[in-house]
């Protein structure tokens, strides 16, 4: 096929969501509650065509309130396609709505793919044409994830006997406490940002462009001390708009290595076991084999995987 054909646009609003989900992916079910919310916006969702034939997708997607769009998380290519270079059509897709969004900077490219992804020669063919594509683009693997979710088959985690909890709903000791457990700290994305700035301005920027915008009940959050009152570590059960989550859980420098994290990661799970949610959702980084070991012992199952490629 001559590329000079291709159709490059963005949707032109829901009535084109049928289109655009032709292409199969974890995400489509999510897609009309995402416009309505305002978390994506036709002009943020763009279809690579020829005719009628889709050939490729893309599209980026934010917390709903701000004007730039978070994160590419849809890209998608028709994988029956033989008679084109489908690499040169993600590039073209991409280069074109980049342009046309006038983003600042690009920002990550994530993809859920199958736990197992590269023992299957097909499934990892997909993976990898679509980090090919954001690779020519400029962008390379920064991190891969564990997606890790429990479900309530039994009873919640008993407490255990070590550690007291209560809650963690002030500001400032919240951000002294994620400061603190910056120090040493294996998850990616907290290495970066600490290249960039203090571990106080890493931690207030986490408090204001993430944990303030959860709407669940900051009642949820857990401080772990021990009986004398030390601080030992905190989680921070949660919901986002798609599921009940652990979005943070550490345990300080002064208390790894003592099985301290066990606990902690119980009374997050029994705090969102209690709402009578469905399931619970996690993720930490592959290479973060203590925090991956904890949410095995804990009853978490890898489910999925998460790559996350990066322009910065």
């Amino acid at each position: 096929m001559n590329l000079t054909d291709l159709i490059l646009r963005p949707i032109s609003g829901r009535d084109e969501l049928e289109l655009f989900s032709e292409l199969p992916y974890a995400l489509n079910d999510e897609f009309a509650a995402d416009l309505e919310a305002g978390r994506r916006r036709p002009e943020w969702m763009w279809v690579a065509q020829q005719g009628d034939r889709l050939l490729a997708r893309a599209a980026w997607w934010s917390r709903g309130d701000t004007e730039t769009p978070f994160r590419l998380d849809i890209f998608d290519l028709d994988d029956s396609a033989t008679d084109v270079d489908l690499v040169d059509v993600g590039v073209q897709l991409l280069r074109t709505a980049m342009a046309n969004l006038a983003l600042p900077g690009p920002p990550d490219y994530s993809r859920f793919v199958p736990s197992d992804w590269r023992e299957s020669a097909s499934t990892r063919r997909v993976v990898e044409d679509r980090m090919a594509v954001v690779e020519r683009m400029g962008a390379r693997l920064f991190v891969e994830r564990l997606r890790l979710e429990w479900e309530p088959h039994g009873a919640a985690p008993e407490p255990g006997h070590r550690l007291v909890f209560r809650q963690l709903d002030d500001k400032e000791e919240f951000v002294g406490l994620l400061a603190s457990a910056l120090d040493g700290s294996l998850d990616a994305h907290d290495r970066a940002d600490l290249t960039q700035m203090s571990a106080h301005e890493a931690a207030v920027k986490h408090y204001e462009e993430e944990f303030a915008l959860y709407t669940s009940p900051r009642e949820w959050w857990r401080t772990a001390t021990l009986p004398d009152g030390e601080p030992v570590g905190f989680v921070i059960p949660a919901a986002n708009p798609y599921h009940s989550i652990i979005a943070y859980i550490a345990v300080l420098p002064a208390h790894r290595g003592k099985g301290y994290v066990d606990e902690i990661l119980a009374e997050g799970t029994r705090v969102l076991a209690e709402q009578g949610v469905p399931r619970i959702r996690a993720s930490t980084d592959l290479g973060n084999t203590p925090m991956a070991n904890a949410f095995r012992r804990g009853g978490y199952v890898n489910f999925e995987r998460e790559i996350v490629m990066t322009w910065g």
